[in-house]
């Protein structure tokens, strides 16, 4: 009997000892719960960390650290301290932002639906928090870390035009082609597209061989950012490498108009003119680049083969006869070795039957291509 009596008193102290610690953490609980409370009001971190300091006081034991509310509670708690101690002024055993993530992982996702406004603020907290550290590894040049975070902060599904934006830069330095170009059509998708980024992303197809893809996505921004000048100055370099010369008769003027007196603008209007069978308009800009630069050698040499055209065509062209003479011989006079204005005024000379220049020329390119 005694001894039954001896094991009853044991399991009842026992029974206390659970009913003490479950009193003790419902206290801590609620102590964590007060505090936090009292932080969103006054944005204090003293009364944070006070928060984080009881909570922590639950988490002693594997039963109470397992519960839902006690994890979601010090969840809240410590993704505002990620954000709010930026400076990590309070001393823990691992970033916050990091006992965030293993506190979450510890909600059974079937509880998660419980706790909709809470989970989202502690959501908000970690991107931010993330994104502050992750422009702090910009500063000091540590870009895989901030690619990291940038990363997790996508993951959130706190994206961003500005986050997405970063990835995209980031995996740009990477060397991450692909996934840079990802991240643009991303922002492309979403409408947020600036030109700028318009040109970032037509460089990367480039990059990729995708040059097709690069013209398109420079005229959709030209359509888009009518009024851009990097714009509309990069469509006309690509379509002249792609000798797109119909493509930049209608637009080449405009850019003119920003920058009369650029010289190879000009130039490029006339030729692209020229090669459209706008001959005339094509002579008036070879003439402008001419004010601009009177020993310019590719616009007297133009000129003076549209002109020597013009002659051979019609012998009595004295006016054509003479302009391409100027030009021609001004030319030569600019590179006297230039194999094609020595070619051209030996032409010139075959048909005006002018023999003695004619030898002279004749002799020079031998000396030259021999």
């Amino acid at each position: 009997m005694k001894k039954k009596n001896k094991i009853i008193y044991l399991l009842i102290g026992v029974l206390m000892l659970i009913g003490v610690g479950e009193t003790y953490a419902q206290s801590a609980y609620k102590e964590a719960s007060n505090a936090f409370a009292l932080y969103t009001q006054t944005g204090d971190v003293k009364n944070l960390d006070e928060a984080r300091k009881q909570i922590e006081k639950v988490y002693k034991t594997k039963r109470d650290s397992s519960r839902t509310r006690v994890n979601v509670l010090r969840a809240m708690v410590l993704s505002s301290l990620a954000y709010a101690d930026s400076a990590r002024s309070i001393e823990l055993n691992m970033d916050p932002i990091d006992l965030t993530y293993e506190t979450l992982s510890k909600i059974d996702e079937r509880d998660r639906d419980g706790y909709p406004g809470e989970l989202s603020y502690v959501t908000q907290n970690l991107a931010a928090a993330l994104i502050f550290r992750a422009n702090k590894s910009l500063e000091q040049g540590d870009f895989e870390r901030a690619y990291a975070d940038f990363n997790q902060v996508d993951e959130l599904g706190a994206r961003s035009s500005d986050v997405t934006y970063n990835l995209a830069l980031l995996a740009t330095k990477a060397g991450k082609t692909e996934e840079a170009i990802a991240y643009y059509d991303a922002i492309l998708e979403a409408g947020d597209m600036t030109a700028p980024q318009t040109i970032e992303l037509a460089n990367l197809y480039d990059q990729v061989g995708e040059s097709q893809l690069a013209l398109s996505t420079l005229e959709d921004g030209r359509t888009k950012f009518p009024e851009d000048k990097d714009l509309l100055f990069l469509l006309i370099d690509k379509y002249a490498k792609n000798d797109a010369f119909d493509s930049i008769v209608p637009i080449i003027e405009e850019a003119i108009n920003l920058e009369p007196e650029n010289i190879d603008l000009n130039y490029l209007a006339g030729y692209a003119n020229e090669n459209a069978g706008n001959v005339e308009l094509a002579k008036k800009y070879y003439q402008q680049v001419l004010h601009l630069d009177p020993n310019n050698y590719e616009s007297n040499l133009a000129l003076g083969l549209i002109h020597l055209g013009a002659f051979l065509t019609a012998p009595d062209n004295y006016d054509a006869q003479s302009a391409a003479q100027d030009h021609l011989l001004k030319a030569n006079e600019i590179k006297p070795y230039e194999i094609n204005a020595l070619k051209s005024l030996a032409l010139f000379y075959e048909k005006a039957e002018d023999e003695t220049q004619l030898d002279r020329v004749n002799l020079l390119l031998n000396q030259l291509t021999n």
